[in-house]
């Protein structure tokens, strides 16, 4: 895979990306009175959104593979990642932002060659924000040139971690044992509610981190390359695990010694987590 190759990816799809922000703003213009309502605009936008980037690549690429989350939805699992090259798209990131106005919600768009991440593209009409990277080559918003706060110190550390994920039953318990070691090692927190956003806030060194778990590979495609790209550190957010793109828990920070100490404050957190769970398990085995 060559540099060429993949400008020349770029420069086919950026056109594309920014057509598709024509078409969210489009969807001010609606009344929502139930919730199933909210849905069905979503799904609407999000197969419009598709449709303009998915029908494009496939005529021009016929061999390209895709990962989308419409595309997932409709055939209900997520295809296995190839070493063909693949588009993985996000066509509303931050949809509960997206259908109350709040301007935080995006495209997302990335593209693995061989299951490595070489291109990705974000893009927030709302607030005319264009994130983009190539590996190798830096990450730019508007085409100026991104670097993270390149913080370095926990205690200055402002975090962005998304405790929404905490609905779900399976992650409560891990999102609130870390949340509580967390608050009292960092500076500040915040939730903001779009994990391509939240990853483009740290290349741009508005965060000095983020963290979400139990996500798709389409929130983190693009984003992820983006922060890398911008002099930052990403790992999976269990110690000692490697970042996976089809199974992304991730914490994404500023510099790789801000990086490690968040992880050491989760790996404490984790331990005394599993620890509890050990001693709830025998006290039921005792019953």
């Amino acid at each position: 895979m060559g540099h060429q190759e993949v400008q020349e990816y770029f420069d086919f799809v950026l056109p594309l990306v920014k057509e598709s922000g024509k078409v969210i703003l489009e969807a001010n213009d609606y009344e929502i009175e139930t919730k199933e309502e909210i849905y069905d605009i979503v799904t609407i936008y999000d197969r419009k959104v598709e449709d303009i980037l998915i029908k494009a690549i496939k005529t021009k690429y016929p061999t390209h593979k895709f990962i989308g989350e419409e595309e997932s939805s409709a055939k209900n699992y997520i295809s296995e990642l190839t070493d063909d090259p693949t588009w993985i798209i996000d066509p509303i990131d931050g949809t509960a932002n997206f259908v109350r106005s709040f301007p935080i919600t995006c495209i997302s768009i990335g593209l693995t060659i061989k299951k490595e991440q070489v291109m990705g593209i974000i893009y927030n009409p709302f607030m005319e924000e264009l994130y983009t990277a190539i590996k190798g080559q830096g990450a730019f918003l508007n085409g100026k040139r991104l670097q993270t706060s390149k913080q370095t110190n926990i205690q200055k550390c402002v975090l962005n971690y998304e405790l929404s994920l905490a609905r779900n039953d399976k992650l409560r318990e891990m999102y609130l044992y870390r949340f509580s070691h967390l608050i009292s090692a960092i500076m500040g927190i915040r939730s903001m509610g779009s994990a391509a956003m939240g990853l483009c806030y740290v290349a741009r060194g508005s965060m000095d981190a983020y963290q979400c778990d139990g996500l798709y590979p389409w929130d983190a495609a693009a984003g992820v390359l983006i922060v890398r790209e911008a002099g930052g550190a990403v790992s999976d957010s269990t110690a000692g695990k490697e970042f996976d793109l089809m199974n992304p828990n991730f914490i994404a920070a500023a510099s790789k010694r801000l990086l490690d100490q968040l992880l050491a404050v989760e790996k404490q957190a984790d331990d005394e987590r599993l620890a509890a769970l050990l001693v709830k398990k025998a006290n039921v085995g005792c019953k």
